[in-house]
């Protein structure tokens, strides 16, 4: 299995290259170089005429791997280096494009997707709760959701079904993906959110990003984001590349877990209990100890502490429904 690079002959082409892959139904492309080695290479398809039947070969490239995925062909050189690399069937302003690409030349993905506006699971109005100490918090205006507002118990996104957490979601920016890992807060994370009957952490960044780290390791970034998931293989880690494609994940993967919910009794066994918000009891102010102070013969300071002789005094003064005298 080889790959074909011959001369042009036609003189006037800018691509003085043409391109012969062994794969039935892809046409001959012309290229303006014989690798991508510092750039992605520009190919125009051309028909099988083109291909002469003496053609002036340039290079042979036996390949190990030529095989289209969808879009793409990947392609494996059998040598040891310049050995992999990607033509691209793409579209650019409006027409049709190929590119021949390799991982060196390879740019950063940067998507220009736009959350779809349709409801999830077929869920009209989605109610999410939102954990009220969660900073610069998803709005899912995009998004068919009501929000609710208040402590989750682990977590910053869940729905619930009868009043119990089925489904919670945990945001993180890279950096605290990567700080939160390597201090061991996110395994006692991971294991709170496994207790309950869906959950995941969503990262708002490519996978690449947490091998580029300059305060972590490309080794340490890999070995413990790939402990977590084996540790916790309950709660997967979902990298969604952009904040706007981690919110849209988000509002997904919690209508499909609650109406999953709905066709599964056994699994409300695992849902939790957002714990009822407890009343504390607020003490009397330093002002109203100092007046009764006052009133009852006590010397006390307008500020600073108050003496704990005077504090015990005046608990002991008050009747025992808690009404100050």
């Amino acid at each position: 299995m080889e790959l074909l690079i011959a001369k042009n002959p036609d003189p006037d082409s800018s691509l003085p290259y043409l391109l012969r892959l062994p794969l039935a139904g892809v046409p001959i492309l012309r290229a303006r170089d014989v690798w991508p080695r510092t750039n992605a290479i520009y190919c125009h398809p051309v028909a099988d005429s083109d291909w002469h039947e003496n053609p002036d070969i340039v290079e042979r490239i036996d390949l190990r791997v030529c095989e289209r995925r969808g879009a793409a062909i990947d392609i494996v050189a059998s040598r040891s280096r310049e050995n992999r690399s990607q033509i691209v069937f793409t579209k650019a302003r409006g027409r049709d494009m190929v590119f021949w690409q390799s991982p060196r030349t390879r740019k950063q993905s940067r998507p220009k997707a736009t959350p779809s506006r349709s409801k999830a699971s077929g869920i009209a109005e989605l109610e999410i709760v939102v954990d009220s100490h969660e900073r610069y918090a998803y709005r899912f205006a995009q998004q068919r959701v009501r929000i609710e507002k208040r402590t989750l118990p682990c977590g910053d996104y869940a729905v619930m079904a009868d009043g119990k957490i089925i489904a919670s979601v945990e945001r993180k920016s890279m950096n605290d993906l990567l700080s939160s890992m390597t201090s061991g807060r996110l395994r006692y994370a991971m294991a709170d959110l496994a207790s309950l009957p869906r959950a995941a952490v969503v990262v708002e960044d490519q996978y690449s990003a947490a091998l580029s780290s300059t305060f972590v390791s490309a080794k340490d970034a890999a070995e413990g984001l790939a402990e977590l998931p084996v540790r916790y293989p309950s709660v997967p880690i979902v990298f969604a590349q952009t904040r706007k494609l981690a919110e849209e994940w988000t509002f997904r993967y919690l209508a499909a877990a609650l109406t999953w919910i709905a066709g599964d009794a056994d699994a409300m066994s695992a849902a939790r209990t957002i714990p009822a918000k407890q009343s504390v009891k607020s003490g009397p102010s330093n002002t109203e100890i100092r007046q009764w102070a006052r009133k009852n013969g006590y010397e006390v300071a307008d500020r600073g502490a108050i003496s704990r002789e005077v504090r015990e005094s005046y608990a002991q003064a008050q009747p025992s429904d808690g009404t100050p005298v």
